[in-house]
């Protein structure tokens, strides 16, 4: 019996010493000296890699302005005699806005009425060569300048509105005297200020770099912080024609429809201008993975039914699909875009439609 266990034991360390001098099989190593690839394949779709064009876009910050603006009021000093609008209320072009007082207009008017009947008397006793021409040639000139004087009275005492627009501005009440200083913030004198906002504009200063490319007509995205879900349109309609020599800039007006009345001056605006066209490599934002705890951003593309890790820079983004930069990634490349998170470096994968 002990002779049989003897022979047991021998056999079975002679295995165990068989075993450990057999030489295990290799796995076949990845030409780049990455990671083994494994027998089993991991399932991806991909797609072709294509150049597409973008528009170059810049961004710059400006602040809303009333399309047109005026300060209004008579030419010279006076009595204010009534004001038909207050601050905020809406007007239509050519409705009646103030009535300065009409003292003098009315002395003007009586004046003139004299000098009428005058001019009249003296050119029928001119007809007949009873009064000299001289005379005659006097009163009329008088009339002349009369008739004048009157209109002029007649425009600075009722002061109409120049276009449709809203009152931003009352310096005055009924009764007092309006006496020509200035009084606004844009350090000019008035009754009313008036503005415009049916439409806005935003005054853009750009880089000189930019002059040869932007034309009248030229259509703009606004942005409003108000407004964070908003964008509306705007339409380059001045370019200023000077360069400031202090900072290289120049001036370029944008307007902004404002129907819905949204929008007020003074408001903050980001303008993007889209200048320059170029080719780009546009990929789905889902393609693009990031190592963690670090800015490091990469994507896999097929070769040869094996996944490549491919390091790649990030740009704009444009809706669902973002810019990317690499210069290992040329176009008809075979770019992962489902699978790709269980994906290693040198992994066999098989690609499904």
């Amino acid at each position: 019996m002990k002779q049989i266990t003897k022979i047991t034991t021998t056999l079975a360390l002679a295995l165990v010493i068989i075993s450990a001098c057999t030489p295990k099989q290799q796995k076949e190593p990845v030409p780049d000296g990455t990671e083994p690839t494994v027998d089993k394949k991991e399932v991806v779709r991909v797609m072709e890699l294509q150049m597409q064009t973008v528009a170059r876009s810049v961004e710059y910050p400006a602040t809303l302005e009333a399309y047109d603006e005026v300060h209004l009021a008579p030419a010279s000093p006076g009595r204010i005699e009534e004001i038909f609008v207050d601050i905020g209320d809406r007007f239509s072009s050519g409705k009646l806005l103030v009535q300065m007082d009409r003292t003098q207009l009315h002395q003007a008017e009586v004046q003139i009425k004299n000098l009428e009947v005058d001019l009249r008397r003296l050119d029928t006793l001119a007809h007949y060569g009873s009064v000299a021409q001289q005379q005659f040639d006097q009163i009329k000139t008088q009339y002349e300048v009369a008739k004048s004087n009157v209109a002029f009275l007649k425009e600075n005492t009722q002061l109409y509105a120049p276009f449709n627009g809203v009152v931003s501005g009352r310096y005055f009440e009924p009764g007092e005297m309006y006496s020509g200083a200035p009084n606004t913030q844009a350090g000019k004198a008035a009754v009313l200020s008036l503005i415009h906002i049916d439409r806005l504009k935003a005054i853009v200063p750009l880089s000189e770099k930019y002059f040869p490319l932007l034309k009248n007509g030229m259509t703009t995205e606004v942005k409003i912080d108000v407004y964070p879900e908003s964008s509306f349109t705007g339409r380059i309609e001045r370019i200023h024609p000077s360069i400031d020599p202090a900072n290289r800039t120049f001036n370029a007006e944008v307007v902004i429809q404002n129907n819905k009345g949204l929008l007020r001056p003074g408001m903050f605006a980001r303008v993007t201008l889209n200048l320059d066209e170029e080719e780009a490599i546009l990929l789905p934002s889902m393609t693009v993975l990031k190592v963690q705890g670090s800015n490091e951003r990469y994507l896999f593309k097929e070769e040869n039914g094996v996944a490549r890790r491919i390091t790649v820079t990030i740009g704009k983004r444009y809706d669902d699909n973002i810019e990317v930069f690499s210069d290992d990634l040329q176009p008809g490349d075979h770019i992962v875009v489902s699978g790709q998170a269980r994906l290693l470096n040198g992994v066999k994968v098989e690609v499904v439609q």
